[in-house]
């Protein structure tokens, strides 16, 4: 088992509730078959619920409720999985483009049980026109200015960007203003979740595109 600590633990009963056990088991397969097979370094370990998992799980609270969610490069599920996991309600398309990681996303999602999840192997660019979300949300990809161009017509035109990102956000947004525009975002804005919850509060860029306008 992965040590937790009763901080963590709090704050997993909070995200997970009924759910935290499922939770534990993924933590289990990142542990176990996603370091052996190169998904999470070795050293990340002993971090992988302050770090990893709770890091992204303490979004939900930004999602709405039944929302269909697109996580672009979801490579060991970081936020896809923790997504499914903490809200049942939500619909997750995991893309990621890499075999080995397809192949053992679909083994922990299979294991898990969540009817919730689909999994797609393709790039993100490739996946436009074939899934249109709510919500895309992604983590270690690329500099926004990249990601941008990846995650905003996965939204079919409205919706919104929820990315986990780092200190230097606000510097990204910068950079990425104009091609944020271009692309239809009409609100960007970073804020800070879980303050109250985790040690390190998680940094995400949300991005609103056309606000203004409802799905038919």
């Amino acid at each position: 088992m992965v040590d937790i600590t009763a901080a963590e633990l709090r704050a997993a009963e909070k995200i997970f509730g009924d759910r935290l056990e499922l939770a534990k088991r993924y933590v289990e397969h990142l542990a176990t078959s996603g370091t052996e097979r190169g998904l999470i370094g070795p050293r990340e370990v002993p971090r992988l619920w302050s770090r990893h998992v709770l890091n992204c799980a303490v979004i939900e609270s930004e999602i709405a409720h039944g929302s269909h969610v697109a996580d672009v490069g979801s490579g060991a599920g970081l936020p896809g999985l923790c997504l499914a996991i903490a809200r049942p309600d939500l619909e997750l398309t995991l893309i990621e483009p890499l075999e080995r990681r397809v192949i053992w996303l679909q083994e922990v999602v299979d294991d898990l049980g969540l009817g919730n999840v689909t999994v797609m192997r393709t790039r993100a660019e490739l996946a436009v026109g074939h899934v249109e979300a709510d919500v895309v949300t992604a983590r270690a990809v690329s500099a926004l200015t990249n990601l941008v161009g990846l995650t905003i017509p996965l939204l079919g035109g409205h919706g919104e960007v929820v990315a986990i990102k780092g200190r230097s956000a606000g510097e990204e947004i910068e950079k990425a203003a104009k091609t944020i525009r271009k692309l239809g975002g009409v609100e960007t804005s970073v804020l800070t979740v879980g303050d109250n919850l985790l040690e390190e509060p998680t940094t995400v860029v949300r991005i609103v595109v056309n606000k203004s306008q409802k799905k038919s």
